[in-house]
């Protein structure tokens, strides 16, 4: 008995499917027209995203103030300095630290818990996860402005909810209070940012076999055990981007602070990038500058760090 094995057309390589069509050979100017076809998107990119990024770093280190932008004499470190030693880095870089870990913490319990109980079939659940998704659409800085306005001392609606069910005696200074103030800002902030994790979440559990939870339970697994076994492993990946998304994000937005207090009072509620959005105002782009490498500096050191950690636990 004779054992016949398939031949391709004529001129074909081996190992390759018959009928296949022959692939091009990749030369000199197959790589120009990639080239070329780049090229435009990399010059935007360049000039538009790490042209300013440059032109801050360069900045950092020069006396540049709107006053007198005719002489931007070099400095060196002297805008590092001039921060370093005021009075208000210490009680800026704690708020900053707080700020990120307090809002991280409570966005992504309730965003999980928010993401699993959506995940369930039930009458209009596409309507309801629209309604919880739609603050993430909202701008950052316009949501500040109405929590502003439930914080308000005198006509806000908090102080008329704790007034209501008798918790206070009295009305509540939140905003004039500097750390009142700061606990508003954060609760803005879990209520703008449990969106987002609801949002990562739930989209990473549609990924999860119904299949694998059934097997489980008649395995004699409860919920607790399945989620912390099946589930949570399963959607890893997912969770550790979105929180090193999340804490990235987190830092950089100024915009509800500035809706809420503006960094007041006293610069007791800014952190690092209200504070150097507040330097920019005032003219003292130098000073704004050096503290935009310190944010660079901040996140790229966390990123580094966290994906180290995550892949050694991993290993």
């Amino acid at each position: 008995m004779s054992t016949s094995t398939p031949v391709g057309r004529p001129g074909t390589k081996p190992g390759t499917k018959p009928g296949a069509p022959p692939r091009r050979p990749f030369t000199g100017r197959t790589a120009l027209t990639i080239l070329g076809m780049l090229t435009p998107a990399l010059i935007v990119v360049l000039v538009f995203t790490y042209g300013p990024v440059l032109s801050g770093i360069q900045m950092a280190f020069r006396k540049w103030t709107m006053y007198d932008l005719r002489s931007t004499p070099w400095i060196g470190f002297g805008n590092f300095q001039t921060l370093f030693t005021s009075t208000d880095f210490a009680t800026i870089s704690r708020n900053t630290v707080v700020w990120v870990v307090c809002s991280l913490i409570p966005q992504f319990l309730i965003g999980f818990a928010l993401a699993l109980a959506l995940r369930r079939k039930f009458r209009g659940r596409g309507v309801y996860q629209a309604l919880v998704f739609f603050p993430w659409a909202v701008s950052g800085f316009l949501i500040g402005i109405l929590f502003r306005w439930m914080f308000n001392a005198e006509f806000g609606v908090v102080n008329d909810m704790l007034l209501g069910t008798g918790l206070v005696s009295g009305r509540v200074p939140w905003l004039a209070n500097p750390t009142l103030a700061f606990v508003a800002i954060i609760i803005a902030n879990v209520w703008y940012g449990v969106t987002f994790f609801g949002i990562m979440i739930l989209a990473a559990l549609q990924s999860v076999p119904d299949e694998m939870l059934e097997a489980a339970v008649m395995d004699g697994a409860g919920r607790v055990r399945s989620l912390f076994s099946i589930v949570i492993p399963s959607i890893k990946s997912t969770l550790i981007l979105t929180v090193l998304l999340r804490v990235i994000w987190i830092f950089n937005f100024p915009d509800l602070i500035f809706g809420m207090t503006a960094g007041g009072p006293a610069n007791q509620t800014h952190i690092i990038t209200s504070w150097m959005i507040s330097k920019t105002q005032q003219g003292d782009y130098g000073v704004a500058s050096a503290l935009g490498v310190i944010a660079i500096l901040i996140l790229s050191l966390f990123t580094l760090f966290y994906l180290t950690a995550m892949r050694k636990s991993d290993e």
